[in-house]
């Protein structure tokens, strides 16, 4: 995809499965119709380039056995550009106006990673990368169709902005439909323009990463973790004779 006519048609394919399911006659199976959006899900995620790939498979091997990814951020940033990537930690923030009983603003901000490229024209084009993009999708008292829907996001994500946006307009009506089958109010920031705002927000800061005394810091405490773990060693097997 990319073409205006391939994006015209994603969104009548997404416009289509809504209306469809509100007009869907009783005897048609929930199965037959709970399968067209993780389809067409999963055609969006087979959409990645090369370097998307590429990028991820970097990553995939850069933090194993390294924890928890949420908790990397700042290391996978240095990782890739000690790869060679043009990376950068990036920092959105935006406010929102969320209407009840009372019109209130609510300042929201969130991290991710950014890896620049240059696509077949050329043209320098962001590469969003998530550490943890699965869990910011999940809602309290899921579907067994959105479960199902969720589950095939992965959780470390690599994607351009273009395939991004058509997931969040794509998930963001399911996750209406899923809270609202469940008699669950639908909050704000699970809107389609309030989840943009995450990765798309124009209000985009780039945090500094320092490779060198990042990396520096994070030898040291290696090397301390070990000395530790020597002297326990040492201390069990040749206890004190005072």
């Amino acid at each position: 995809m990319g073409s205006t006519g391939d994006e015209e048609l994603f969104d009548q394919m997404v416009r289509d499965y809504y209306e469809s399911e509100s007009n869907t006659p009783n005897n048609i199976p929930p199965i037959m119709i709970s399968s067209r959006p993780q389809s067409i899900l999963q055609v969006i995620l087979l959409e990645a380039t090369d370097f998307e790939k590429q990028v991820l498979e970097k990553i995939l091997i850069n933090i194993r056995n390294m924890g928890e990814p949420s908790s990397l951020k700042k290391w996978v940033v240095m990782r890739l550009q000690m790869d060679g990537y043009k990376a950068s930690l990036c920092k959105t923030s935006w406010v929102s106006t969320f209407r009840c009983s009372k019109v209130f603003q609510y300042v929201g901000d969130y991290e991710y990673i950014e890896v620049m490229m240059n696509n077949s024209s050329g043209k320098p084009t962001r590469v969003i990368v998530d550490m943890d993009f699965r869990s910011q999708f999940e809602v309290a008292r899921p579907t067994q169709t959105y479960k199902e829907l969720i589950a095939t996001l992965p959780s470390i994500f690599v994607t351009t902005e273009d395939r991004l946006s058509k997931i969040i307009s794509l998930i963001c009506p399911a996750t209406r439909e899923s809270l609202k089958e469940k008699g669950l109010h639908i909050p704000p920031w699970r809107k389609a323009k309030y989840m943009q705002s995450k990765w798309l927000s124009k209000n985009c800061k780039k945090v500094s990463v320092t490779p060198n005394a990042e990396m520096g810091l994070e030898e040291n405490a290696e090397k301390a973790t070990i000395a530790t773990a020597a002297a326990a060693v040492t201390a069990k097997c040749c206890p004190s004779i005072f």
